[in-house]
Formats: structure tokens, sequence, C-alpha cells
């Protein structure tokens, strides 16, 4: 729903990108991928500068451009910025990586598929040799949650030879503050009422009718594993860090996970380096954020202070839901940065 009738709408292109990097993925997930792109009222895209919205778990890019109840989509939100001057004209793709397991971490993965690779290598010359836009050092990437985490990575791996600015709204940061035991073991009790099978139980949950609250709880821990730590030769690639009979950490497994923490990349110096070229980074998270991805927000806020990495860092009086509103902020400042 629209906030302002006043200002002229821009227009939202769907391109389909049939993917030779996703092919054999061993989730079985289609390779034939939507990319919806907003072009701003009186623009054609040539010579505009390009964001890339990575969505948060459970989401699809293209779910970002639909009909929004008592609320702006983005393609509005953006009208309104543009339109009102808050922000100079760009061109923002919404790329469609939806997965068998509920979402995407977008990094490359031996199980959920080359995600990282099919931005940076698929995505982003689709869309720019269409319109004309981005192009190095006017390229930036901007999400939430798990797309907030997608652009923290990708910012601390393709930094200024990618991406020329990133912003993050409440990413996922500080991972045993996220996934401590007691949310494995409490995926294991669900588990098993399944034979602590991930295949019956994925099985179950695609044939429905309903899915329970757990059942997504789930899911996502699945996706996680999928992400971080894979293994070809389980079902989907999936293997959990702990033991599923006693829930005890699995020390190795576990540091694979811990390998894709924001908050332990930036001590490495390359990804400092990457920060560095970076003309704009935007970090933001909720006080009271449900997921505890405020603590390690602080720590990572911290770490690039002691860096001398330039960035935004803010916390607002909030939760993690339903905080697209936070956009208002860091869609102008990332904007600003490559215009």
């Amino acid at each position: 729903m629209r906030k302002d009738h006043n200002v002229p709408e821009g227009v939202v292109h769907s391109l389909r990108i049939d993917s030779e990097c996703l092919k054999g993925n061993l989730l079985g997930d289609p390779t034939m991928r939507r990319v919806d792109v907003y072009v701003p009222a009186g623009h054609d895209g040539r010579g505009l500068p390009l964001l890339v919205d990575l969505v948060g778990y459970t989401a699809g890019g293209p779910g970002h451009t639909n009909w929004k109840n008592y609320g702006e989509n983005v393609p509005e939100r953006l009208d309104r910025l543009i339109g009102t001057g808050a922000m100079p004209p760009v061109m923002v793709a919404f790329p469609d990586c939806f997965t068998r397991l509920g979402g995407n971490q977008y990094v490359d993965s031996a199980a959920m598929g080359p995600w990282e690779t099919f931005l940076i290598r698929e995505m982003l010359p689709c869309v720019e040799s269409r319109f004309g836009c981005g192009g190095d050092g006017r390229r930036g990437v901007f999400g939430k949650s798990s797309g907030g985490y997608g652009s923290l990575v990708h910012a601390m791996r393709h930094g200024g030879s990618v991406w020329a600015a990133a912003a993050s709204h409440s990413g996922d940061v500080g991972f045993e503050y996220l996934y401590h035991l007691g949310e494995f073991a409490g995926a294991l009790r669900h588990l098993a009422g399944y034979g602590m099978s991930v295949e019956t139980f994925l099985d179950k949950f695609a044939k429905g009718p309903k899915a329970k609250d757990q059942d997504w709880h789930v899911l996502m821990i699945l996706a996680q594993a999928a992400s971080f730590d894979p293994d070809p030769s389980q079902f989907c690639g999936i293997r959990l860090p702990v033991d599923l009979h006693t829930c005890e950490m699995i020390e190795e497994r576990w540091a694979n996970w811990l390998r894709w923490d924001p908050l332990r990349m930036v001590d490495d110096t390359q990804c400092q380096d990457n920060l560095r070229k970076l003309k704009a980074f935007y970090i933001d998270c909720g006080d009271i954020d449900q997921y505890n991805m405020v603590y390690g927000s602080r720590q990572l806020h911290r770490k690039l202070e002691t860096a001398g990495i330039a960035h935004v860092y803010e916390e607002f009086p909030d939760n993690h839901s339903s905080v697209d509103y936070r956009m208002d902020v860091s869609l102008p400042l990332v904007a600003k940065a490559l215009t």
C-alpha cells in the first residue's frame, strides 16, 4: 500500500535466469530463477547504481515486490524515498534465492548450491547488461536477517572488488548466541518424532497439509547446517554439529559453522582490507532482538572500531520482526555513497 500517492511510480521488470552453476544441487531446487528489477520513474536504468536486495529466511526476492497490506513493499518505499528527494535514483534487483530448506545464507555450499557464485557471476552480469546499470564501484548489497548476514559476508569477501557498499539489518552475527546448544536440543526432540530422519521430516513437511511452528524452527537449523557444514554423503547434504543421541557438540563440525560467523570472519586481515574499500557500510539491530543478534552485533561493532574500519552502527528500540522501516535509514545512505 502506497504511503505517498503524489510521487511518480517506478517500473518493476521480471527477468528469468537459467542458472548453470546451480545445476546438480543436492536439494533438487530449480535452476530457473526469477529476478525482479526496479527501475525508478523517469529512467531506463542506464548509468544508475545497482542495489541488490537479499531477503530473510523463508522469503524470496520477488516477495519484496508483491503488494503488502498496511505497509509499503520495497518498490513503493523506493518511489517515496526517491520521489521526495530522500535518496538519489537507483536500480534494485530482487533475486529469487529460495530453496527447499526455506531460504538461503547466500554462500556457496556443496548441499544448497553455489549461491554466492550465482549472485556474482550470473545474476549481476544479467541485470547490468540488460539495463546498463551498476558496474565496478556502483554496486551495493543490502538485506535483513539471513539477507543481512549475506550482505555482511559478501562485504567481507568481495568488498571493493564486487560490492562498493553494504547494509545489514539484524544480520546473523555471533553464532553461539544464535545457535546455542538448547536450539540443537529442541531440533533433536522434534526430529525424534520422525525417527531422527531428516529425509522423513522433510518429506512430511513438504506434503503438509500444515506446518507446525516447531517445523519451521527445525527447517531453519537444517538450512544452516546445509550452508555452513554440508556433507554430500548425507541426505540433501545435511548433518548437524551435535551427537543425535546425546546432543553433545561435535567440535570439528561446529568449527565449520564458526568459520562462517561474521564475528570471526572480521578478524581476518583480508576481510578487513575488503571492508575498508567500501564507500558505505551500515549495520543495525533491534536492542531486544529475540534471536540474540544484538549481542553479536555489538561485538562486531567493537571489532570494527578497533580495526579502524569506517561504518555506521545503530541500535533501535525493537525486536527482529517487521523492521523493514529501517530501510528508510540504510537505503539513502548506501545510494548516496554510490552516486
